[in-house]
């Protein structure tokens, strides 16, 4: 599987993988060999810093891309394009006060959705919002400030999502300039979101830009 289609900036590359510990080094390690092998560069020609407020850059022949990287607790995922900022976010699915915590921090519409759906569906459906509103806040340099929770995301068409269907970014309702995606993969385990602002003049329309989500083998990459 070519899982590298160089440096497009039409697209979106974010791989992802479960693994027993140590998830940020493993994510750093996974982000430069990947940028490596898209710029087909060697690794001691790119490297990783970051900037004051915590946002991951690459330097060297790096320099051209926009990453992002996200971990938890035995989950990791990178994200990279050519284009504009992009921003990442992976979730361990597993069982919450998703109704009340949904009436506590998204927008109502949102939460009202989240309240619709069986019980045994809203833990997921809570983090495939909240994935994507992570994703959008570090593709915007926000985080979650400026009210980040309540910023809506698209809501999901249909619920719940197939696995293994390819994700599109879809514009946020009231800022065309930002799409966002998530996925559920790992056979239901753990959601991935995915955000990119801008970069396409009229605004990132839905198929626009090309989202590319697969899981890579963590032992490459420990």
């Amino acid at each position: 599987m070519d899982m590298h289609p160089g440096v497009a900036p039409d697209t979106v590359t974010v791989l992802w993988c479960t693994t027993d510990g140590d998830e940020r080094r493993k994510a750093h390690t996974l982000l430069v060999r990947t940028a490596a092998d898209m710029l087909d560069v060697p690794l001691s020609e790119l490297w990783l810093t970051h900037t004051d407020d915590g946002r991951p850059v690459l330097g060297g022949a790096g320099e051209t891309l926009r990453v992002s990287v996200t971990h938890a607790r035995g989950a990791l995922a990178v994200a990279l394009t050519g284009g504009s900022p992009v921003g990442v976010d992976v979730e361990v699915v597993r069982r919450l006060r998703a109704e009340a915590m949904a009436r506590a921090w998204l927008a109502p519409v949102e939460a009202a959705w989240v309240a619709g759906l069986p019980e045994e569906d809203r833990s997921a459906a809570f983090l495939w919002l909240w994935t994507q509103k992570e994703s959008v806040g570090k593709a915007l340099g926000l985080g979650l400030r400026r009210g980040g929770m309540s910023r809506r995301v698209p809501l999901p068409e249909p619920w719940p999502p197939v696995e293994g269907a390819p994700p599109v970014l879809r514009p946020l309702p009231g800022d065309p300039e930002t799409a966002s995606a998530a996925a559920v993969v790992g056979g239901g385990r753990l959601v991935v979101g995915v955000a990119r602002h801008g970069g396409t003049g009229s605004g990132p329309r839905p198929g626009a830009v090309h989202l590319r989500v697969h899981q890579v083998s963590p032992v490459a990459y420990s």
